[in-house]
């Protein structure tokens, strides 16, 4: 058994964590640049917890532009083991309605301006992604939702936009009919796959705040009702990471799922040709299998 730290990469509206025991915002350096803000450290009902506003405070950097490796590898370098990605989205079904959450379980990544891997030539390595998020993960996230008695959704597919204009109606028409996205973000990619790099386990909660415009009696998105649902998601999203601690306990048994052991067989370089400036930067998020 090993100790549980729960790192919560929060999206837009949510800038802090309620109740936190003895808060202190970390300054953590990173070989991959600096992470998106400091990290609120402390502990809730007994279990360490870290928090990393993923916009940074004042919401300085757009979906394209968060640093997204510097984020996950100083959350690991902190020894988080389990990260809830909480993030605001719009949604392409009906009975998701704005106001309602969706526990994430796949996604299709139409990003394409950010650096998405840890790895790369010197060291080259490939994990799966087939099941990106983490099922025991993603039920505490469940129940936490309902507990809190939140509107909430169990399963969905997530459709990564780089952003950061919203889509338009023609896109928006083709991932709700041809793709059959179930909601659309800018920033759970490559965000999830960095995680599962990382070899931390993922769940990821989005929180609805319009219908994208696809809907006919909705129209284009509209900011300033977004900006309204999204303040009443951050407190609904607050009120669910509060109840996390309490179900995922302090002590962590290895993941039934594997997420925590994800690299056991992932990378393919040779030792002998392994990059030393390489794998120095990966010393917190392979150090288990590098040595």
């Amino acid at each position: 058994m090993s100790s549980t730290k729960i790192g919560v990469i929060g999206g837009s509206g949510i800038y802090e964590i309620d109740g936190l025991e003895n808060p202190e915002w970390t300054t953590v350096e990173t070989p991959w640049g600096a992470p998106s803000d400091a990290i609120l450290t402390g502990s809730l009902n007994g279990v360490e917890m870290a928090f990393l506003p993923r916009h940074g405070r004042g919401h300085v950097h757009s979906p394209t532009t968060v640093p997204y490796r510097a984020n996950i590898d100083a959350l690991k370098r902190l020894g988080v083991t389990d990260v809830i990605s909480v993030s605001a989205c719009g949604s392409f079904r009906e009975h998701m309605a704005p106001g309602d959450f969706v526990i994430v379980d796949q996604f299709i990544d139409r990003t394409f301006a950010r650096e998405k891997s840890f790895f790369g030539t010197g060291c080259v390595a490939h994990v799966s992604v087939a099941h990106p998020t983490c099922p025991r993960l993603s039920a505490a996230c469940l129940t936490a939702a309902i507990d809190a008695g939140i509107t909430v959704h169990d399963g969905g597919t997530y459709l990564a936009m780089e952003g950061p204009q919203f889509s338009t109606l023609a896109e928006s028409k083709m991932y709700r009919e041809s793709w059959g996205a179930d909601v659309i973000g800018m920033t759970n990619m490559p965000e999830a796959k960095l995680a599962r790099e990382a070899e931390l386990c993922y769940a990821s909660v989005a929180m609805i705040t319009d219908y994208d415009s696809w809907h006919p009696e909705h129209g284009e998105v509209d900011v300033t009702e977004i900006i309204k649902t999204l303040m009443g998601n951050a407190d609904k999203g607050r009120a669910l990471v509060a109840r996390l601690p309490a179900l995922l306990g302090a002590e962590r048994a290895p993941c039934p799922h594997g997420c925590d052991r994800a690299l056991e067989f992932a990378i393919l370089t040779a030792p002998d040709k392994r990059d030393p400036a390489i794998l120095a930067k990966l010393d917190a998020v392979a150090g288990r299998v590098l040595g």
